[in-house]
């Protein structure tokens, strides 16, 4: 069947039922909100079934138009001079189930009471019939007023259609607000085109948002309709068709631009058909039903929500490019001089109007290494503004030379490494070259992860959008003039004689997300094959492949194991190898970190990458072959300890008076700062209260706050500890509990409010000490219950519980590694069923993933031994059973 017979198909269905039903309904409100949920219930199963969304949209509009005529017919006594006018998208005759049915009641002259009486109870029943309307009631002298002030009105009033009433009053309007009156083509695009940036600025400017809105975000809907309203303006075309024979579109372009709006109006018509009200926002709530009410199925390495948001992604970045050239195609014949003289460059390109231009056509058909050269230019000539959109076209329709050929060729490798290594402009030319669909192209194993997402809340852009976020933020750390946002890693970055090393592990450490297998070993793979091909040296190459190969190593040892001990430090700093490999992987990890989820970057995180850099940057000082012992370290943190505490006036006597009952182990966990303040807090506190006593402050380096509890030694202490602090809103980033001489712990927690707040006043620190003194004074050893919920996304994903057990090098305790999905109070429960088992908890690094939690808990039995293989077993069995029944509640 073909399209037009489909159409008329479905519009004789849906339209002839209605007609019937309100021939029935008169002004019966309930047989009319009867008949537009059947219309409805009918439009949304032929989405089901198919029917090309083209059809959806305009037939919807449709049936509401009969629906208001109807209504409208049935007033009596309205003045004969109103017109109803449809404005907006449903001017545009394009209606989505949820959306808004905006119209203008629009007359010549003000109304009589008995009118407005009348247009009163029009709308009650469109509303009472279940229409969501927006309305206005305008004269056309309201209408030049409003378009004049607002060019939110100025658009909406260019996309109308006549309903009902006299054509006079409209035809008026349609005059009043025109090009030639108000907002003239010059002005109307410079104002849009600003509205656009502030837009997209919202959305962070990135299509590449997890929870993306279809509407709004850069790249949906808005920019199309951005497109369509500069074009009315200029060229008075009424459908992006006619761009076509203005030479603004090629036929080629054309079709993308419907073939992405009609993706996006499929996404959008489905999320309307799914939640039954407007809901534009793709959040995770509906992303598994969604593509599964579009169509598509799991497949071996990418689920089926996965293969819909990559399509999603790809799309809007496809629309995002085509919003680009045309609007500055529109710039150029609206703002720019079209006989302007043109600078030449060299023989292949030229600066017309500041922007970058090929000298003809066959530019890059006569030399396709020019695809390439031309980012090199844009880096190399700053004050040039952009590519001319012709280009832009250009460069598009000649990506098919980007080939294995073109690959293999040594200039091609030059031009590249080039542009890597450029002073300016790195992370913004290969912004453009993946926008343009050069970069895909020119390193394949790009071109599969652009678009590609992951179904988690760690990861809050694409993979492609995230790669490109870590050379951002490589490069910032190359410039002088961001010293100040990162005065650890900029002078490391800065020091570096080959850059590039580092920006290619950037670009090459997830490449081989979503192919199956470590995605790690395999990147490392395809870097050092392209290194190579690229002309670097083995040592170079071999360095990119170590860094991409071992990109996580140094987040997970610092996140999830004991750095305070020496041998800890001293294996990874047996892997690490040399301190220019350190450095490497420091500013890389940083800069990976940042650039996977802003949420996630904190000071706690910085100072613990830190420590593990500094700590291991002393060991390579030391030598690997002399590794740092225990005892050198205590001493060194008790004299650096003891000489500050001093400085504030403090008696040696009382320092050491206060660390009689402080073991080894204390010594080693601890920076040499938190020793100071436990010491203070020790000196000033009273050591013989049986039940101890609790202190707070905020962190002095970072945004964390800092608990310490001195308390007799209890098993319930961290379980309840854990939960006051879970209800008061906390995360608990660190906690460690360290057995004293004296039949006491001193336990210490690090956390952050969950709501992110930097600042927390002294209001809030009383509270916690009051809530903690509270616990340890109390004789009810019931658990605590913890109210608050997990948020609405972690809520959406299932995280099956997994448990392993290790032994830590020196075999003083066992190590329990466990994924569990996170909530309010899992540290506490865990801590209730370590009761249950009779096991002390020595320290516990939290490392939360998103929606999911890996913590490492350092324990050991109730005669402070390693846990037998039986005591794990039954460990292990209670606390999967009892995570994953609390996580299904």
């Amino acid at each position: 069947m073909v399209y037009d017979d489909f159409a008329k198909l479905n519009k004789n269905a849906v339209l002839a039922t209605l007609a019937a039903e309100l021939a029935d309904a008169g002004n019966s409100v309930s047989r009319l909100g009867a008949a537009l949920k059947t219309a409805d219930a009918a439009l949304s199963s032929d989405f089901r079934n198919s029917t090309p969304i083209g059809i959806l949209v305009r037939l919807r509009a449709q049936v509401v138009d009969r629906l208001l005529l109807h209504l409208w017919r049935n007033c009596a006594n309205t003045d004969n001079d109103i017109a109803l006018v449809a404005v907006g998208g449903y001017g545009r005759g394009e209606l989505h189930p949820g959306s808004d049915v905006d119209i203008m009641l629009l007359a010549n002259r003000h109304l009589s009471v008995q009118t407005e009486q009348v247009i009163s109870e029009f709308l009650t029943r469109l509303w009472d019939i279940g229409l969501e309307v927006g309305h206005s009631v305008r004269t056309v002298a309201d209408c030049r007023r409003e378009a004049e002030k607002d060019l939110t009105v100025a658009t909406t009033l260019m996309e109308t259609r006549l309903l009902a009433g006299t054509d006079q009053a409209y035809n008026a309007m349609v005059a009043t607000v025109s090009a030639d009156q108000i907002w003239p083509s010059k002005q109307f695009f410079a104002a849009k085109r600003a509205e656009q940036i502030a837009r997209h600025h919202r959305y962070d400017d990135t299509a590449y948002k997890l929870e993306p809105n279809v509407k709004g975000s850069p790249g949906g809907l808005r920019d199309i309709q951005m497109i369509g309203w500069v074009a009315k303006r200029h060229f008075g075309v009424n459908t992006l068709d006619e761009l076509v024979e203005h030479h603004f579109l090629t036929p080629g372009q054309l079709q993308r631009l419907h073939d992405g709006q009609d993706f996006l109006w499929r996404v959008r018509f489905g999320l309307h058909v799914l939640t039954g009200r407007c809901e534009d926002r793709l959040l995770f709530d509906h992303q598994i039903n969604l593509a599964k009410l579009l169509g598509y199925e799991d497949a071996s390495f990418t689920l089926a929500v996965e293969q819909l948001m990559q399509r999603y992604y790809r799309t809007v970045m496809e629309l995002s490019r085509l919003n680009e050239m045309l609007l500055q195609l529109f710039e150029e014949a609206i703002l720019m001089n079209p006989v302007a003289t043109p600078v030449p460059l060299n023989r292949r390109f030229e600066v017309k109007n500041d922007f970058l231009q090929t000298t003809s056509d066959d530019v890059f058909a006569n030399d396709p290494s020019a695809l390439l050269e031309l980012f090199l230019l844009l880096q190399q000539h700053p004050k040039i503004r952009g590519v001319s959109a012709y280009t832009v076209g250009l460069i598009r329709r000649n990506l098919s030379l980007i080939d294995e050929e073109f690959r293999q060729n040594p200039r091609n490798h030059r031009l590249f490494l080039g542009i890597l290594r450029a002073p300016e402009g790195v992370t913004h030319e290969l912004r453009r070259m993946n926008r343009y669909g050069v970069l895909g192209l020119y390193v394949p194993a790009f071109g599969r992860i652009v678009g590609r997402m992951q179904y988690d809340l760690f990861h809050a852009y694409t993979v492609d959008e995230h790669t490109l976020f870590v050379v951002s933020n490589l490069r910032r750390f190359a410039l002088q003039r961001f010293d100040h946002e990162y005065p650890d890693c900029s002078p490391l970055m800065q020091s570096f004689e080959k850059p590039e090393i580092v920006y290619l592990a950037g670009l090459f450490h997830d490449i081989a997300k979503g192919r199956g297998g470590d995605h790690s070993e395999l990147g490392a793979v395809d870097a050092e094959a392209f290194c190579l091909e690229h002309g670097m040296s083995q040592y170079e190459a071999r360095t990119v492949a170590w860094l991409v190969r071992h990109h996580l190593i140094l987040s997970t040892t610092a996140q999830k194991k004991d750095i305070g001990d020496p041998d800890v430090i001293n294996e990874f700093a047996a892997l690490v190898g040399d301190n220019t490999h350190l450095e490497y992987l420091y500013v890389l990890t940083v800069a990976d970190v940042r650039g996977t989820n802003p949420t996630l970057w904190n000071s706690w995180k910085a100072t613990l990458f830190h420590d593990l850099f500094s700590l291991t940057r002393r060991a390579f000082r030391h030598g690997l072959e002399n590794p740092i012992d225990r005892e050198q370290l205590i001493l060194e943190k008790k004299e650096a300890v003891k000489q500050q505490l001093q400085g504030t006036g403090i008696d040696a006597q009382k320092i050491q008076s206060a660390w009689v009952q402080l073991t080894e182990d204390y010594f080693l966990r601890y920076r040499k700062g938190e020793i100071a303040w436990h010491t203070e807090v020790l000196i000033r506190s009273d050591l013989q209260s049986e039940y101890g006593f609790a202190d707070v402050r905020q962190q002095v380096v970072g945004d964390g706050i800092e608990a310490i509890l001195y308390a007799p030694r209890q098993e319930h202490t961290f379980a309840h500890a854990t939960a006051i602090l879970a209800e008061l809103g906390m995360t608990i980033v660190d906690a460690r509990i360290v057995p004293l001489a004296n039949d006491f712990n001193l336990d210490t927690y690090v956390f952050m409010e969950t709501d992110d707040r930097v600042q927390v006043d002294d209001t809030r620190l009383i509270k916690i000490r009051r809530a903690l003194t509270n616990m340890l004074t109390s004789t009810d050893h019931r658990a605590v219950n913890v109210t608050r919920r997990a948020p609405r996304k972690v809520r959406l994903f299932s995280t099956k519980t997994t448990v392993s057990f290790d032994q830590d090098l020196a075999g003083r305790h066992t190590i329990m590694d466990l994924v569990a999905a996170d909530r309010p109070g899992l540290l506490s429960t865990i801590g209730r069923i370590f009761i249950e088992r009779r096991i002390d908890t020595l320290t516990a690094k939290i490392m939360t993933i998103g929606e999911r939690a890996e913590d490492a808990f350092y324990i050991v039995d109730d005669r402070g031994a390693p846990l037998s293989d039986a005591l794990c077993d039954k460990l292990r069995g209670q606390l999967v059973a009892r995570l994953d029944s609390e996580s299904l509640d």
